[in-house]
């Protein structure tokens, strides 16, 4: 069987050839999937895709229609997924419930350390030879607080190295993380955490209710010089209320790996074409701003870990298995 994979990148491609060699044949493209391009998987019943494919009904739809039966996902999170409609169309659906927590964590630490200690600005000067130091002061963080919002397998990545800072602790999450707990994180509400936070971190999914967590309110009730970083998913924050704070003079630092808007953007070469994206395109022009384009996963051993268990979830699927990676089963 040939099995379709969109939105797969250079690195990626020879770890899924690799790890699929002697059990199927896998056709690896560059686009990603979209209403546009998913006629391309007429006549495959499994297609892989990206966290960034948009698999709405039309999507959907034209998947099913073409022959497609089986999804199986590179990513943990699935908000990209019509789930009900997959299922009514009876489309089996995978993700990759787990992989290396650590590479998302340190790369929202490298995110904190690069806007706190200025170094993209820096290295933008001494480029030019400009060795001046001006502007480019930060702080040490050990002694000051950070906030975790969300305190899952990454979040307890990231708090660690918070640990390891020599910084306090405040966490918000729906239940306590013991591991999180004996570090001597402090639970609070939200707000609390939010009021006195130096750095605040997400690492929440987004579903309906964490939809702009960070929204208007959340980030007046931030310190003035708070360093965000999102490494999560975008619409964790309301990036319109975000850049109307940052006009305003507002935080030492904002990281960020995800953006709301990203679906079209994110992953693809628009450096020769006008980004229509108002909001993006003053985002990135904050000097105390980094945007990454969703690469916080994006470490061989994660990668590794996501190939593999994508390629368990289509030997599943060809075997009649059902695994805790299954989001939509296989119809009867």
């Amino acid at each position: 069987m040939e099995i379709l994979a969109f939105g797969v990148q250079v690195d990626e491609k020879p770890l899924i050839e690799q790890a699929f060699e002697g059990h199927h044949d896998i056709r690896c493209l560059d686009v990603s999937l979209t209403e546009d391009t998913a006629p391309i998987a007429a006549g495959h019943e499994i297609v892989s895709t990206s966290v960034n494919a948009v698999l709405d009904h039309r999507v959907l739809q034209t998947l099913a229609a073409g022959g497609t039966r089986m999804i199986a996902q590179r990513s943990t999170g699935f908000n990209n997924i019509d789930l009900e409609v997959a299922e009514r169309l009876g489309l089996t659906v995978a993700r990759v419930s787990y992989y290396s927590p650590y590479s998302v964590a340190e790369f929202a630490w490298t995110l904190a350390m690069a806007v706190n200690r200025r170094i993209v600005r820096a290295s933008s000067r001494t480029r030019d030879f400009d060795f001046r130091l001006d502007g480019l002061m930060g702080r040490d963080l050990r002694g000051r607080t950070a906030g975790v919002l969300g305190t899952g397998k990454i979040g307890e990545a990231f708090t660690r190295i918070a640990h390891g800072f020599g910084m306090n602790l405040l966490g918000w999450d729906i239940a306590e993380n013991p591991a999180c707990a004996a570090l001597g994180m402090k639970y609070v509400e939200k707000e609390r955490l939010l009021a006195e936070a130096d750095l605040i971190s997400l690492h929440v999914p987004l579903l309906p209710a964490t939809r702009h967590l960070i929204d208007a309110a959340a980030l007046k009730a931030m310190k003035d010089d708070a360093i965000l970083v999102n490494s999560s998913r975008g619409g964790l924050v309301d990036t319109d209320a975000l850049v109307t704070e940052l006009r305003a003079g507002r935080f030492a630092g904002v990281g960020l790996d995800v953006y709301e808007a990203e679906a079209g953007l994110f992953f693809l070469d628009k450096s020769l074409e006008v980004v229509e994206d108002d909001t993006l395109a003053r985002l990135v022009t904050f000097p105390n701003v980094i945007v990454t384009s969703h690469q916080a996963y994006y470490t061989v051993d994660a990668v590794g870990q996501i190939v593999d268990a994508t390629l368990k979830n289509v030997l599943d699927y060809c075997a009649g298995r059902r695994s805790e990676n299954v989001l939509v089963p296989r119809a009867s």
